[in-house]
């Protein structure tokens, strides 16, 4: 395994650049990250972002396959996230078969899920107004919540094809009258066929600014979607990694958890681009077929 400070096949790494990077053995993937030396061989539980990591344009990413069969045939825990709150675990594992893909849906874990066991934790009264799809409401009403427009707890928002106006007028005057606002995830905008779609961190940024009231964001690069996913997997922040193709949400909220991080230029983060960040990946990959070796 050969590489410059990315994994690649023929290139050799440097002295300097391994020094610059914390990379110290390219056998074993041992890297320093300022707290202590780990290797991959070290990572017991494995986190991982979905699209651009496993899956892109739903056709899986090359080494995707044999990733998920290396876990299993090690017995190495892992979960697969996204910031997606449409679908049940249910519903996305059956669309990742279609991609090629088996993950089972207990292997699944999104913001709906993250959502629900981060207000399943809070005190009071668990009843929520909810603007979402079925993979939010049925992680919520799995965690004891009631639905109600009557004096709810919560206003509770994520992902939705269609977004109301009068669902988001009725949101306004909920959270005008005491409701707590949370949100699923932050992202501004989604992909679709024709272009970019307005998704749930542009909407939430309409109800904030005519309430004054911001949200608590639960999603990626919030930390505490790890932290519930770990728990989750009986996972520890000191022999846990993660792995995603975004550097201002997976690789941060990786490093904030504590986590081993694995980027990989097969999605959105080019390497280029790593160089404007003032924090870096414990790891970078060309895809996760040069991850499978080290596991």
């Amino acid at each position: 395994m050969l590489l410059s400070w990315v994994y690649q096949p023929l290139w050799t790494i440097t002295a300097s650049v391994a020094e610059q990077f914390g990379v110290h053995d390219l056998d074993t993937g041992e890297c320093n990250t300022g707290f202590m030396t780990r290797s991959v061989r070290d990572i017991e539980c494995w986190l991982t972002d979905m699209d651009g990591v496993l899956v892109h344009e739903e056709r899986p990413v090359p080494g995707a396959v044999e990733l998920l069969n290396r876990w299993v045939d090690t017995s190495r825990r892992f979960l697969v996230l996204t910031n997606n709150s449409i679908y049940t675990p249910r519903d996305l594992s059956a669309r990742l078969a279609l991609s090629g893909l088996n993950v089972p849906e207990e292997n699944l874990w999104t913001s709906a899920l993250a959502t629900a066991a981060f207000l399943a934790g809070q005190p009071g009264e668990k009843t929520a107004f909810v603007i979402g799809e079925a993979g939010l409401t049925t992680a919520l009403h799995e965690a004891g919540f009631v639905m109600t427009e009557t004096d709810p707890a919560y206003v509770v928002m994520g992902e939705t094809r269609n977004y109301s106006f009068e669902a988001l007028t009725k949101a306004i005057r909920l959270i005008n009258s005491g409701a707590r606002f949370i949100v699923t995830n932050p992202d501004t905008t989604g992909p679709s066929p024709s272009g970019p779609l307005p998704a749930t961190g542009a909407v939430a940024a309409m109800v904030t600014s005519a309430t004054n009231r911001q949200p608590y964001v639960v999603g990626k690069p919030n930390p505490m979607m790890f932290r519930s996913a770990m728990n989750r997997i009986e996972a520890h922040s000191e022999t846990t990694a993660m792995i995603g193709d975004r550097m201002d949400t997976d690789i941060v909220a990786g490093m904030e958890a504590g986590l081993l991080t694995a980027l990989v230029l097969s999605g959105v983060t080019t390497e280029e681009e790593i160089e404007t960040f003032p924090y870096r990946p414990s790891l970078v990959f060309n895809s996760v077929a040069d991850l499978v070796p080290l596991i």
